[in-house]
């Protein structure tokens, strides 16, 4: 048997892995992974849509000196089998070409350190034209001073420049490049944002990674809202091959205790129901989020569960990732040990969404609403008669309570309940599902106190409220008035 070399075709191949399906997001956020590697504490992301339109990321890390240049610009420049150190956020050794020329026909890389700048180009139509692999190395101080944003890589230390040019990807279509380039940039602002949440908040054992966007800060979007009363759950730990993999659940608060900025930012473009599920974080980098992995689905009940999933860059095969670090399954270890957790959080979140309608059933409470089966197997609702709001009205004449009476059954059956559901199945706040306030219960206390005449009667009806919805949220205020009403006695 004899064997042949047969390298592949360098023009054909350099065009069909543009392909591969990256999004401009996914393109950035693949660079940005280099710049964390290279242990930089600041990255800048420029966006230049006008006239020679390009784009540019700039890092103050560690830099590259001429070979290990070459190297990184060489296709599969490390095998994905290699052990990586703990900050490597890489995997294939193509991340940096493919991301970049799948938006751009020309990508340059430029590097500093100790002084010294190295510069290197992939032109895809001089590829094209050469035949073979064939790498540009720009030399000349003219060469170097052409290229955008240069000035910015020699005012630092040391770091690395990439940068797109000639972006037929990012055109393809636009009627005006400029005003979609301005959409994308606010894409990517969020999409960063989430992605690299966790470094941009320096989350204690990483280091601080200041990102920025056209000079704009670029903020942490982290999506459990630990600065709200989110639920965090006990950590549990999952060992494969002597490596470990951290799940760490939440349960966010009730969406009536958040504002609507809030809301939005925890449910992004596609909402809040369809952002529940697992966040993976390999080496704190989040790769997948918004999935139970066939595992459960989507519900109402459950969109308030959102579980933290850290893996080490080790099981990478294990979790079959793919080369645009956007698509990751669990191993089946790993889904054996997550089906009880799911299990445990379903029931936990139902509790969270269901926690009003409990309280509305509690027996040591005098409800305004009251809940019942119904004789074909569901639920409907009435209006408590026996509340003490209610039966205030039982000594007036019997035509107000005839009148009460119809007031009270066209409420209950006028519910909008198709309209209910909606709203409450959508990521807008209901705006009245809040506590009533205390001046509110305050001054109906006073007023119904008001129409009673007798000391006795005040303190029975004080002792009835006590224990009545809203009334039982503010025993303070009851004790005040039942104060009083010993003074009126005097």
């Amino acid at each position: 048997m004899k064997s042949i070399v047969l390298p592949p075709y360098a023009p054909t191949l350099i065009e069909s892995i543009r392909a591969i399906g990256y999004t401009l997001e996914a393109a950035i956020a693949d660079i940005v992974d280099n710049s964390i590697s290279a242990l930089a504490s600041c990255v800048d992301i420029f966006f230049f849509p006008i006239d020679d339109s390009y784009i540019a990321i700039l890092d103050d890390g560690c830099g590259m000196t001429g070979e290990e240049l070459n190297t990184a610009m060489r296709y599969g420049s490390q095998s994905p089998n290699e052990k990586r150190s703990e900050n490597d956020l890489g995997r294939f050794g193509l991340g940096l070409k493919t991301a970049s020329l799948s938006q751009c026909r020309t990508l340059t890389v430029v590097s500093k350190q100790h002084e010294r700048i190295e510069a290197r180009r992939w032109d895809i139509d001089h590829v094209i034209n050469a035949g073979n692999w064939s790498l540009l190395i720009l030399e000349s101080e003219d060469e170097i001073n052409q290229i955008p944003r240069i000035d910015s890589l020699k005012a630092l230390e040391s770091g690395t420049l990439v940068v797109w040019q000639n972006l037929d990807k990012l055109k393809v279509g636009e009627l005006n490049f400029e005003r979609s380039m301005g959409k994308k940039m606010d894409e990517m602002r969020i999409h960063l944002s989430l992605v690299f949440h966790r470094y941009i908040s320096g989350e204690p054992g990483l280091k601080k990674t200041l990102m920025r966007m056209n000079n704009i800060l670029i903020k942490p979007s982290d999506p459990f809202l630990l600065q709200k009363n989110t639920q965090v759950m006990s950590d549990e730990s999952i060992y494969i091959e002597e490596s470990r993999v951290v799940i760490r659940p939440y349960i966010l608060p009730h969406i009536s205790s958040l504002s609507n900025d809030e809301v939005i930012a925890l449910g992004g473009k596609e909402g809040l129901r369809k952002n529940q599920g697992f966040y993976v974080y390999r080496n704190k980098r989040l790769l997948v989020w918004g999935t139970w992995f066939r595992m459960m689905r989507q519900g109402e009940l459950s969109k308030l569960v959102r579980v933290q999933v850290d893996i080490p860059n080790e099981l990478d095969n294990l979790w079959t990732l793919d080369i645009k670090k956007s698509t990751a399954a669990p191993p089946e270890i790993v889904r054996n040990n997550l089906a009880s957790i799911i299990e445990r959080l379903a029931s936990k979140s139902k509790r969270t969404w269901e926690f009003r309608g409990k309280r509305e059933t509690h027996d040591s409470i005098v409800h305004i609403w009251q809940r019942f089966k119904g004789k074909n197997g569901g639920h409907y609702y009435n209006i408590n008669r026996d509340h003490p709001l209610v039966e205030t009205f039982a000594e007036t004449s019997p035509q107000i309570k005839r009148s009460i009476e119809n007031l009270l059954k066209s409420i209950e059956v006028s519910i909008p309940l198709n309209q209910l559901y909606l709203d409450l199945t959508s990521e807008k706040k209901i705006e009245n599902d809040t506590e009533i306030t205390m001046q509110e219960i305050d001054d109906i206390l006073h007023g119904l106190l008001e129409q009673i005449s007798t000391l006795a009667g005040k303190r029975k009806l004080l002792d009835r409220l006590a224990v009545s919805d809203p009334f039982v949220n503010y025993p303070k205020l009851i004790e005040r008035y039942r104060g009083g009403s010993s003074d009126d006695s005097n």
